[in-house]
């Protein structure tokens, strides 16, 4: 019998082969954790945005509680993380006491991020935690982050070209004056307790500034040259190691998709009108929550809407006019079986590319859907032609 996914079946990882390859890539590669420590709209969000490319929606369904006052957030996810951010909550909203934190991260956490508003005179809050902190590791660094510069000097562009340095207290001449007189400010009140300050400005682009991520590059690079050499190399080799990783899901996904859209074109050839169609919805709907275990990815009604809408507007329209082709003996079956293998294999593929995507911090568009549907759509009926033809020989 006709087998499409034959050739892929002896190049496919198990599951203990994944796991152990995972292990390897990750251990050459040691997991930096980022400690993000400030009040509740200081821009710690931001931070992870930039640094991950992650979306906001992304990030705020990502954070794990951990203790009382933190939460962990692991980049791209749990399963294979390249970075994590701990995120301290409640500070200015109620007394944080850092102990429970220590007790569980002070090892783990490699570099804490203190973020901190220009304006912001009342850091008190921020101060006595972050002693506690100090103390408890003086030779883990510190990097003090001011952030949203434009408070300090409201309605007006950054200044350009950039003034700023690397240097470890950045005040140059030629800035705002009140923008100065609060980084000066800033210096003295947290002075002893952090190794650089970054002045940066991380906004969306709707808030209209030319240069949205503002200090963007300074950050990062602070943060390279704060952090030990071994997880330093992990920041700078992440696009790769993300590639790498998702290489590897995707030899896990291929046969999955593989047999499901095998057994739709079964479905699809049995030669009763009609009666194929909920069979393989069914086997869709089978092969998408395969993919979202596999993938680690949560599944709601908005998401299977999104995608949905995106990629099978015309899927039914299309299903149908095939069905009718089951009318005309051996041509319509053969013609419909077809149609079926593509469809779940080009749903697969969009499926499994939009639960990657998700992992590296993109939702993808309705357009950029349609565009991969389409493209996996023509793969799966040149895949179908290509080993029938090779079967009949």
């Amino acid at each position: 019998m006709w087998n499409p996914f034959r050739k892929w079946r002896r190049g496919s990882s198990s599951e203990d082969e994944f796991r152990r390859r995972r292990a390897e890539l990750l251990a050459q590669a040691p997991i930096p954790c980022l400690w993000l420590l400030g009040k509740t709209g200081s821009g710690k969000t931001s931070v992870v945005r930039y640094l991950t490319g992650a979306s906001d929606a992304v990030i705020g369904g990502g954070f794990r509680p951990q203790t009382k006052f933190s939460r962990l957030f692991s980049f791209p996810d749990d399963e294979l993380p390249i970075v994590r951010f701990l995120d301290t909550r409640g500070i200015g909203e109620a007394r944080y006491d850092p102990t429970d934190d220590l007790a569980q991260f002070n090892e783990s956490a490699h570099l804490v991020i203190v973020t901190v508003r220009a304006t912001d005179q009342a850091t008190q809050e921020i101060i006595d935690p972050l002693q506690q902190v100090r103390r408890a590791n003086p030779r883990r660094p510190v990097l003090l982050a001011v952030t949203c510069l434009h408070d300090a000097y409201p309605g007006a562009q950054h200044p350009v070209p950039d003034p700023f340095d690397t240097g470890l207290r950045p005040r140059p001449v030629g800035i705002p004056d009140d923008l100065g007189r609060c980084l000066e400010a800033h210096y003295q009140r947290f002075d002893g307790l952090f190794d650089r300050a970054v002045p940066i400005d991380l906004t969306p682009v709707d808030d209209g500034f030319k240069a949205p991520d503002f200090g963007g590059d300074r950050l990062k690079q602070a943060i390279l040259d704060l952090l030990p050499a071994a997880y330093r190399q992990t920041l700078l080799q992440m696009d790769q190691l993300r590639a790498a990783l998702g290489e590897m899901h995707q030899s896990r996904s291929m046969p999955i998709i593989l047999g499901h859209s095998l057994l739709a074109a079964t479905a699809a050839a049995v030669p009763v009108p009609w009666i194929d169609l909920p069979v393989v919805m069914a086997i869709q709907s089978h092969l998408i929550h395969r993919l979202a275990r596999l993938n680690q990815q949560p599944l709601d009604k908005a998401t299977l809407a999104h995608i949905t809408l995106a990629i099978s507007g015309r899927v039914a329209v299309r299903m149908g006019l095939r069905e009718l082709l089951k009318l005309i003996p051996w041509v319509g079956i053969a013609a419909n079986a077809a149609a079926a293998f593509a469809f779940m294999y080009a749903s697969g593929w969009v499926w499994n590319w939009y639960f990657l995507e998700i992992r590296k911090g993109h939702v993808p568009t309705a357009e950029e859907l349609r565009k991969m549907y389409q493209r996996e759509l023509k793969k799966g009926a040149q895949l179908w032609r290509t080993s029938h033809a090779e079967a009949e020989l």
